[in-house]
């Protein structure tokens, strides 16, 4: 049931993307969906590598960390203390905030061309 919420919820998106595309002109579109796409970047890139960083900082205190740990980091957060995973969260969620505008300033940019391409 969820599985099609989702599909049902980026379907809904990519319409309205595409309205919002033909009505602001793709060109526009376009720049905008670019603009966001970097802007995720520049928050993502940095705030990813440091969440990282922290990560390591306070599991390297009590563990020996598995081999490839950066891979799914998440999975390492139930190993940490509530007062260690508190310097941890600000980095993660900013990354994610991150990974999130640059999925939406992709999509955006990519229906800005989609649209301006076939309807010129």
């Amino acid at each position: 049931m969820h599985e099609f919420l989702l599909v049902i919820a980026s379907m809904a998106g990519i319409l309205v993307i595409g309205f919002i595309t033909k009505v602001i002109t793709p060109e526009i579109m376009f720049e905008f969906g670019l603009w966001i796409l970097a802007g995720g970047l520049l928050i993502g890139i940095p705030s990813g590598i440091w969440y990282h960083v922290v990560l390591y900082r306070a599991l390297k205190k009590r563990m020996i960390l598995p081999a490839r740990w950066w891979r799914s980091p998440v999975s390492l957060h139930d190993r940490l203390t509530p007062s260690e995973f508190r310097p941890v969260r600000p980095w993660f969620v900013a990354g994610a905030v991150g990974f999130v505008l640059c999925c939406a300033g992709g999509v955006a940019a990519i229906a800005g061309l989609s649209v301006g391409q076939f309807y010129p």
